[in-house]
C-alpha cells in the first residue's frame, strides 16, 4: 500500500482505520482487528473525543494498547476535537477556544494512554473561532510535546486561510466526505461553464484549494450516499453504481469494496480513505483495492453510474 509523507517525518497509510465503530467489537475482536489492519499495512488510526460519546472509543484503543506496548512505535494516531455534544449524543455547540482544544486532547491522551498525538483535526468547523486563539493553543499543544501536526475536518477554503493565517503550524490534512456516492467536491469542476444540475461550486473549490498547499484530503464515509441514511453498497436505490461498481472489480480482480477504494485512490489529490468498518474481511476487501490503477474509463464509469452524466 502507498504511503502519503503528511510531514516531512510523518509516513501516513493511505488507508485509515477510523475507529468511531469500536465499540461494536469484543475485547478479542478488537484485537484481531487492529493486529489485521497492521499486517495489511495500514498504520494511521482516526479517532475524535466524540467517539462513542464521551471518548470511548479512545479509551478502548487505548485498553488495547495497553496490552500491546509494543505495537505503538509502529502507529500514527490521530485524533479530532471541537464538537460539544449532551448526555444524548446530540451535538449542540461547536468549541475552538483555548481552554477546549487543551482539555481536549489532555483528555484524549489520557484515555488513548499515550503521551502525544501524532495529529489533532479540529473537527467539524466552529463560526465564532477566533483564529489566534487557536494558534496559542496549537502552540501550546506543540510545544509541550502533546501534537505533532495540526488540521481541520468538514472546513472549506476561505476557513482554512484565515486559520492559516494566524498560525506557524502548517496545516496538513482537511477531512472531507467524499466516495461515489458523495461526489460534490467534484462535480462543479466537471460542468465549469455550464447550467447543468450540479454544477455550482458550494465549497469554494476545497480540493483544488488543498492540492495547491499540500494538504492531505481524508476522505471520510466513502461508502456512503448524499441521498439515503446507510451506505449505497447493494442497495435497491443505487443499481447502476452497484453494477458499474462489480463490473469494474471484476475487471481487476477485486470486490465493489475494493473498486470504490480503487476509485479514491485513482485521483491525483493522493487522499487518505477512512475505512470505518469493523468487518475484518471486508478491510482486506478495501486494502486490496488500494493500489489497483484504474484506467480514466473505469473511473469515469464509476462516477456517472451515480446519476451525473458527463457534460
Amino acid at each position: 500500500m502507498y504511503t502519503i509523507s503528511l510531514t516531512p517525518d510523518m509516513q501516513a497509510s493511505a488507508l485509515v482505520l477510523g475507529c468511531m465503530r469500536l465499540t461494536r467489537l469484543t475485547g478479542s475482536e478488537l484485537d484481531q482487528h487492529l493486529k489485521t489492519a497492521l499486517e495489511l499495512g495500514i498504520n494511521f488510526f482516526d479517532h475524535a473525543d466524540i467517539y462513542g460519546g464521551n471518548g470511548t472509543c479512545e479509551r478502548h484503543f487505548g485498553e488495547w494498547l495497553r496490552a500491546n506496548p509494543s505495537l505503538r512505535s509502529r502507529m500514527l494516531i490521530q485524533s479530532k476535537c471541537g464538537i460539544v455534544q449532551n448526555e444524548a449524543r446530540q451535538n449542540v455547540a461547536f468549541d475552538f477556544s483555548f481552554g477546549h482544544i487543551i482539555k481536549s486532547v489532555e483528555n484524549s491522551l489520557q484515555n488513548l494512554g499515550i503521551e502525544q498525538l501524532d495529529a489533532l483535526l479540529l473537527h467539524r468547523p466552529d463560526v465564532l473561532f477566533e483564529p489566534e486563539e487557536v494558534a496559542a493553543a496549537f502552540d501550546e499543544l506543540y510545544a509541550s510535546g502533546k501534537v505533532r501536526a495540526f488540521g481541520v475536518s468538514n472546513m472549506h477554503s476561505r476557513q482554512i486561510e484565515l486559520l492559516q493565517s494566524a498560525t506557524s503550524h502548517k496545516l496538513i490534512a482537511n477531512q472531507l466526505q467524499f466516495g461515489p456516492g458523495h461526489t460534490g467536491m467534484i462535480d462543479h469542476a466537471l460542468r465549469m461553464n455550464t447550467t447543468l444540475p450540479f454544477a455550482g461550486d458550494f465549497d469554494s473549490a476545497t480540493l483544488d484549494y488543498c492540492r495547491l498547499h499540500g494538504m492531505t484530503i481524508q476522505a471520510w464515509s466513502p461508502f456512503q450516499s448524499r441521498l439515503i441514511a446507510g451506505t449505497y453498497m447493494d442497495s435497491l436505490d443505487f443499481p447502476e453504481l452497484n453494477a458499474a461498481l462489480e463490473a469494474v472489480g471484476r475487471k481487476y480482480g477485486i470486490t465493489k469494496n475494493g473498486a470504490v477504494a480503487a476509485w479514491i485512490a485513482r485521483h491525483p489529490a493522493k487522499m487518505q480513505m477512512i475505512a470505518g468498518t469493523m468487518n475484518t474481511q471486508r478491510l482486506r476487501e478495501i486494502a486490496a483495492g488500494m493500489d489497483i490503477p484504474l484506467s480514466r474509463e473505469d473511473w469515469y464509469r464509476i462516477y456517472s453510474s451515480e446519476g451525473r452524466d458527463l457534460p
